[in-house]
């Protein structure tokens, strides 16, 4: 299969209308389940249980098992790395776990949530079963490896299997560094009677599967899936995969799927309203069986999707997609206009942006400033942006600038000019640009604020002390970030992912 080991470039989108965000209170887990989700009594976690900090793969298993019964409601508010080395088996009588992968299994009433700095699960995957009312939240999964070393939940960042109901799974990042053999396996995979589950505002990405629902031609027990708001990008296949069932898909962007996306086969039913399909292949249809699926379209964007002739085990559902079936859904569900989701999805999916969904509107309108949607309000977390504007003198001004490349028509100096008409970009996607004084600065905030047209691109990023390479904060998106007031001479942006080329206009620095 095709495989591009660095993450596409988003082509330029110009949405005149803009979009509107909004953020949920802060709490333990922001609003409420979505979708599928919604539906068979709702899912609502473990609301109104007790609330423990797990900073540990071991520590999420002990809040498990230290539980009156496998029922009884609990929230596992999760900050920091959770990797091989500190996820063991623990047991007890209200849970059933194992090394080297997070278990919840055979458990209801639960709710893990990413809080603070950030939860990484590093190699080590989350695996749901024989389980029911499950929110997992604001986690980003990476590099799990079902071959070589080390291995986890058989290669899936997340995996259900075996009688799962009522699954919520919301604002994560799940990503690979490649395919099946490079020893990975699924983003986020559903199978052997798992029902009644949301994947919302999240990101799939640099993986040879997004993920599947039924493992065989035979396990067609699973379905009532919603898939909304996400970023499918750099995927080879499997966007996702369904076998039997009725799925729901709307107001996804698929970027750079590269030999198929929505595979509906074995008589599965899917809708799919909204959506924007971009630099991609075959992104919808039913490939590598004779077992037809069947889909409803509505209000899609295909922008330069390629489309195979039809023969074989190949019925792409292009060049024109129409409807060969009805797919009737049950909850309500307010939908962005196609051409606005790039712009929706790039300021809402994936962790650490806040928890921000979209209100169904396309007008421009900045997140509550007084309500960031923060998941631990009591521990502000230092790597993401604040919609606050900082106070006091911005030190740029009195600096100098230099970075890793600049686009023609672009220069370093043009952050720190006061002047959001002009801006820096590096040569692609990612790159650095940094703000330098001749004697040491004291930092504690930087503004990174993006050229109009251009808001919503910058991804991941890290800012870096130039002068030693410490790490101050890292997570997603532009706007104020804070961190421990730090003396630099150096101070560096670094992007690390983005949704099209970036556009700084000012790198503003301030002392508190």
């Amino acid at each position: 299969m095709t495989r591009l080991w660095v993450t596409m470039a988003l082509a330029a989108l110009v949405v005149a209308t803009g979009v509107v965000l909004s953020v949920p209170k802060a709490a333990a887990a922001t609003g409420n389940a979505t979708g599928y989700a919604s539906q068979n009594g709702g899912t609502t976690g473990g609301a109104g249980g007790q609330t423990v900090r797990a900073t540990t793969g071991t520590q999420i298993h002990a809040a498990l098992c230290n539980r009156a019964s496998s029922s009884t409601p609990i929230i596992i508010e999760v900050q920091g790395t959770i990797n091989h080395g500190n996820t063991s088996k623990v047991s007890g009588g209200s849970c059933n776990t194992a090394d080297g992968v997070i278990e919840l299994k055979q458990i209801s009433n639960v709710t893990l949530v990413g809080v603070g700095t950030g939860a990484l699960f590093d190699q080590v995957g989350i695996h749901v079963r024989e389980a029911s009312n499950i929110i997992i939240q604001n986690v980003t999964v990476r590099n799990v490896k079902k071959s070589g070393s080390p291995t986890s939940n058989g290669g899936d960042a997340i995996g259900m299997e075996n009688n799962v109901r009522n699954v919520w799974v919301d604002h994560v990042t799940l990503e690979a560094s490649g395919g099946e053999s490079e020893g990975f396996d699924g983003l986020f995979d559903l199978k052997n009677n798992t029902q009644y589950v949301t994947l919302s505002y999240s990101i799939l990405r640099n993986s040879g599967r997004g993920g599947l629902v039924g493992s065989s031609e035979s396990d067609l027990s699973n379905g009532y899936i919603t898939y909304h708001h996400n970023l499918y990008q750099n995927i080879d296949s499997r966007a996702p995969l369904l076998r039997g069932g009725i799925a729901h898909t709307y107001n996804n962007h698929f970027l750079s799927i590269n030999d198929s996306g929505i595979n509906s086969r074995a008589g599965a039913r899917v809708r799919v309203d909204n959506n924007y399909f971009q630099d991609s292949k075959d992104v919808l249809g039913t490939f590598y069986t004779s077992a037809a699926g069947y889909w409803q379209v509505n209000g899609n964007v295909f922008d330069n999707v390629r489309w195979s002739s039809p023969g074989g085990t190949t019925n792409p559902a292009g060049p024109n997609p129409t409807s060969n079936t009805s797919v009737s859904i049950p909850y309500s569900y307010s939908l962005d206009p196609a051409n606005c989701v790039p712009g929706v999805v790039a300021q809402t999916a994936g962790a650490n942006k806040g928890n921000r969904v979209s209100d169904g509107s396309c007008t421009p309108q900045n997140p509550d400033p007084g309500n960031p949607g923060n998941p631990d309000p009591g521990n502000p977390d230092p790597g993401n942006p604040d919609p606050g504007t900082p106070g006091g003198t911005n030190l740029s001004l009195s600096g100098d600038s230099d970075g890793s490349s600049k686009a023609s028509g672009t220069s370093y100096g043009n952050v720190r000019d006061n002047n959001m008409n002009t801006y820096w970009s590096p040569t692609g996607t990612t790159g650095s640009i940094s703000i330098k004084w001749s004697s040491a600065t004291t930092v504690s905030k930087i503004n990174i604020r993006e050229a109009a047209g251009a808001t919503g691109r910058i991804g991941s990023y890290r800012v870096l002390n130039a002068d030693t390479g410490a790490v101050l904060a890292s997570g997603n998106g532009a706007g104020v970030i804070s961190f421990p007031a730090t003396s630099v001479r150096k101070i560096t942006f670094e992007i690390t992912s983005a949704s099209g080329t970036p556009q700084v206009a000012e790198y503003e620095t301030y002392a508190s």
